[in-house]
């Protein structure tokens, strides 16, 4: 009975995934001939030979970071794939580089599917369609019969709390002693959409944020101090070509090397984007004064 208790409690450990990786897919027929979208529908775009090769090097690549070059021998990966042809094809090569003992699962996740243009899209029309999302703002644009990147921010919020649940629940089955690594096999808004919910960050910085290459990734590394940063695996100079702001530099700087849950006043958009100025804890308290002798 106790032998029995002792084996719930550690089916139950919540380990916390020491890497969240978000990569974007290969090269597709789409990114190659834009008029593919015109004849074959949006989940149905394969791979080009070029895609396939850089989902193999991806693999390679992947591989290295969640081995620490080799120097970890206690680490398992889990991947969540989009249900598009070439997410599920960039991941079948990707796993390539992954012995099956060190491959807890995968699960298809259709919320982090691509942004929904629309069925079909002609060209032309999509061009024009396209210029006006400028003017309009990228976020919250709704694409004709299709979505807007908002409309996949809710269903990526969705997928988080359903991740969430997966770690709290032990779902994963893992051996404390392992290095959970989550790998998303995804698209380049579902991959910015997810980093802005992560980090909290505000729609316009999201405008600001640069699209992945394909088969390029981002690495969420867990930190001593409780707290994910992008600033562990990546240099400021590629988080300055992604589009991230000074401040969200900063931000992922402080995540990296401080405590979870202390708040980092220095990042502009907590406060100073919401309110035009804040008083001192000085000067609220003499005004409380005053307003007491009145």
């Amino acid at each position: 009975m106790i032998q029995q208790q002792q084996q719930q409690q550690h089916s139950h450990h919540k380990v916390l995934p020491k890497r969240i990786i978000l990569v974007r897919h290969g090269e597709s027929q789409g990114n190659r001939d834009n008029s593919a979208y015109s004849t074959t529908p949006d989940y149905k775009i394969p791979l080009t030979p070029n895609g396939v090769a850089q989902a193999k090097l991806a693999g390679a690549q992947i591989r290295r970071v969640v081995s620490d070059d080799g120097r970890s021998r206690n680490w398992k990966v889990y991947f969540y794939v989009s249900p598009y042809e070439r997410t599920r094809s960039t991941l079948r090569e990707i796993g390539r580089s992954f012995p099956r003992d060190r491959i807890i699962g995968v699960r298809e996740e259709c919320r982090v599917r691509e942004q929904d243009f629309g069925n079909f899209q002609e060209e032309q029309r999509m061009k024009m369609i396209k210029e006006t999302r400028e003017r309009f703002g990228r976020f919250f644009y709704r694409f004709p019969e299709g979505e807007s990147a908002a409309d996949v921010y809710d269903r990526v919020s969705s997928f988080l709390e359903t991740l969430w649940r997966d770690i709290d629940m032990n779902r994963f089955h893992l051996d404390p002693s392992d290095d959970l690594n989550l790998i998303i096999v995804s698209h380049g808004l579902a991959s910015r959409v997810f980093l802005t919910k992560w980090f909290k960050w505000t729609v316009e910085q999201f405008e600001y944020l640069n699209n992945l290459g394909n088969c390029e990734f981002r690495v969420v590394q867990l930190a001593q101090g409780g707290d994910y940063s992008l600033a562990i695996h990546h240099t400021e100079e590629e988080m300055q070509e992604w589009g991230l702001s000074p401040d969200m530099i900063a931000d992922q700087k402080w995540r990296a090397c401080g405590n979870k849950g202390n708040w980092y006043e220095n990042c502009q958009w907590y406060l100073d984007e919401f309110f035009d100025k804040l008083e001192d804890a000085e000067d609220s308290m003499e005004q409380d004064q005053d307003e007491n002798e009145v």
